[in-house]
C-alpha cells in the first residue's frame, strides 16, 4: 500500500508513542548469563596452533566470548588441537592461501610461529587491514622491526606483542617508581635469566651432516618460509628452533623482552649508541672448531648503552646476561635477597637505591631495606585495562572491537622499538662469532670489540661487517 504524507506521518508518530512505552534492553541481557551477541564477538584467525598458540587462543577465544573461524600451522600434529575444537574453522597449511581465500571472514590474526617467519605474516594481515597479535620477539632482524612498527602506523590497526609482563600490575608500579625518583637518578641496570633451556652450543645436524625423513604431517618447506633450505631434522622442531639462528633468537630473543621491557619503558629508552658482548665457547677438537655459524651460544653478557633524558645521568649502562650468568652486586645487597627466582630478574640501580625485580617486574623490592621499610610508595598511574598478564590476549581483543587508538599495552609502536633492542644483542654476538669462525679457529679473534650504532639509519658505524645482521635475505618469494 502506498502511504499518503498525512497518514505516514500519523503512522510514524504513533510508532513512536508506542516505543515510549519499552524499555530498551541490551542483547546480552536476553540471552543470559554469559551470552554475547554474534555481532559483539571478534573473529580471529591462528597462524600457528602449537606451543604458545595453545595460551593465545585460548586466552583470545575466553570461552567463546570470541571466534576463531580460520586456523593454520605446517604440522597437522601441531593443530590436532584446535581442529578439533574449532571444526567448522577451515584449516590450512600456508597462511597466504588462508589470506587470499578466507579474508573476509576474519579481522584480525594471531602469529604463534617460530621467529623467522613472524614478519611476512604479520605485515600480510596488516596489508589487509586486520588487526595482528604476534609473538615475542615481534620480529627476527631489526629491519623488520623498524618494517612493522611503520606498518601498524600506516595501515591503522590494532597490535599487541606476546610480552604479557606489559599488561601486569607490577610492571606499571616499577615504571611509576622509577619516574617518580624513588631510587634517584638510575644510570645502571642490569637484567638476567636462566636461559636457554633447551640446546644452544652444541653442533646441529646442519654442522654435522645429519638428516631425517620428514614426518608426513609436517610440509617442511612451508616450516622453513624464509629460512635458507635445509634438510630435515627432529632437532629442529616443535620448540628446539629457539636456538638456532636461522629459526631462533636464542635465549635474549626468548626472554629479552620479558625482562627489558620493564626498564625500557620506565627509563623511555631510545635506540641504544653502542652494543658490545662476550660469550660463553664450546669447541670441540681440542679447540679447533667452533659452531657458531648455526646455532646460539650457550651463554652470552651484552653490554648496551643508552642516551639518558635525566640531565644528572650522561648515559645509563645496560647489561643482560644469559645461560645462568648473573651481574655482580653492589656493595651490602644481600645475594639471597636478589636472586629469587629461577627465571631470572633485574636491578636498577639509582643515585639513591636500588630496585630489584623478577620476571615481567614481579616482586618489586628497594634497597637498602632499613632506608624504604617505612616509605610511602606512589601508586601506579598507566592505565592497567585488564590489570594482569593473563588478560594480555583479551586486551587486545576489546582494543580490536574499539578500532586503531585504542589501548594496548605493548603495541607494535612500544614493541617495535623495544625489539630492536633486544635484537641489537644478537647482532653483537653474531659480529662476535662470525668474525671468529673466519678466522679459521677463534685464537686471532682481537676480544670484545664496541659496536656503534646508528638508530635512525639501523647501521653500524664503525664495523661494516656487523651490517649484515641488521637485515637478513629471505628465501623464494617471501617478502615485506
Amino acid at each position: 500500500m502506498k502511504l499518503t504524507a498525512l497518514s505516514r506521518r500519523k503512522f510514524l508518530q504513533g510508532s513512536a508513542l508506542a516505543a515510549a512505552g519499552f524499555t530498551i534492553v541490551p542483547r546480552h541481557v536476553l540471552g543470559g548469563p554469559g551470552f554475547t551477541a554474534p555481532s559483539d564477538k571478534l573473529n580471529i584467525a591462528a597462524v600457528g596452533c602449537g606451543g604458545k598458540a595453545d595460551v593465545n587462543i585460548r586466552l583470545a577465544y575466553n570461552k567463546g566470548s570470541d571466534n576463531f573461524v580460520a586456523l593454520c600451522d605446517v604440522d597437522d600434529r601441531q593443530a590436532k588441537k584446535f581442529r578439533a575444537q574449532f571444526p567448522n574453522a577451515p584449516y590450512f597449511k600456508d597462511y597466504r592461501q588462508l589470506f587470499d581465500k578466507e579474508s573476509k571472514n576474519f579481522d584480525a590474526v594471531i602469529v604463534s610461529t617460530p621467529d623467522h617467519m613472524h614478519a611476512p605474516i604479520a605485515m600480510a594481515a596488516m596489508q589487509l587491514g586486520k588487526h595482528v597479535y604476534c609473538e615475542k620477539p615481534l620480529t627476527h632482524d631489526i629491519y623488520e622491526a623498524r618494517m612493522l612498527t611503520e606498518a601498524a602506523r600506516k595501515y591503522k590497526v590494532v597490535t599487541q606483542m606476546g610480552n604479557q609482563g606489559s599488561s601486569g600490575d607490577d610492571t606499571r608500579k616499577i615504571e611509576t617508581w622509577i619516574q617518580k625518583g624513588v631510587i634517584g637518578h638510575v644510570h645502571t641496570v642490569n637484567c638476567w635469566t636462566n636461559r636457554p633451556v633447551w640446546p644452544q652450543g652444541v653442533r646441529s645436524p646442519k654442522d654435522k651432516g645429519e638428516s631425517q625423513p620428514v614426518p608426513s604431517e609436517v610440509d617442511w618447506d612451508l616450516w622453513l618460509g624464509t629460512a635458507p633450505l635445509r634438510d630435515y631434522h627432529e632437532a629442529y622442531m616443535p620448540t628446539r628452533w629457539r636456538g638456532y639462528w636461522d629459526f631462533g633468537t636464542g635465549a635474549l630473543g626468548d626472554m629479552g623482552c620479558h625482562f627489558m621491557d620493564v626498564p625500557f619503558r620506565a627509563l623511555k629508552l631510545k635506540y641504544p649508541t653502542s652494543v658490545e658482548c662476550s660469550v660463553g665457547s664450546v669447541y670441540a677438537d681440542f679447540f679447533k672448531e667452533a659452531f657458531y655459524d648455526d646455532v646460539c651460544p650457550p651463554s652470552s653478557a651484552i653490554h648496551l648503552t643508552f642516551p639518558s633524558d635525566d640531565h644528572k645521568v650522561k648515559e645509563i649502562k645496560f647489561s643482560w646476561y644469559d645461560g645462568g650468568i648473573r651481574p655482580q652486586l653492589p656493595e651490602g645487597l644481600p645475594y639471597e635477597k636478589v636472586f629469587t627466582n629461577i627465571d631470572g630478574g633485574m636491578m636498577f640501580i639509582g643515585s639513591k637505591g636500588i630496585l630489584v625485580a623478577e620476571l615481567f617486574g614481579n616482586n618489586p623490592r628497594l634497597f637498602p631495606e632499613e632506608k624504604f621499610g617505612d616509605k610511602k610508595l606512589p601508586d601506579a598511574e598507566k592505565p592497567f585495562v585488564e590489570g594482569k598478564t593473563e588478560g594480555h590476549q583479551q586486551q587486545w581483543v576489546k582494543a580490536c572491537k574499539q578500532g586503531y587508538g585504542a589501548y594496548t599495552s605493548s603495541s607494535f609502536e612500544e614493541s617495535g622499538p623495544l625489539t630492536e633492542t633486544v635484537l641489537m644483542g644478537n647482532l653483537a654476538t653474531r659480529s662476535y662469532l662470525a668474525r671468529e669462525a673466519k678466522t679459521g679457529g677463534g685464537f686471532n679473534f682481537p676480544g670484545r670489540k664496541k659496536l656503534l650504532w646508528d638508530g635512525a639509519n639501523m647501521k653500524i658505524t664503525n664495523f661494516d661487517y656487523a651490517n649484515q645482521f641488521v637485515k637478513r635475505q629471505y628465501r623464494g618469494n617471501y617478502s615485506l
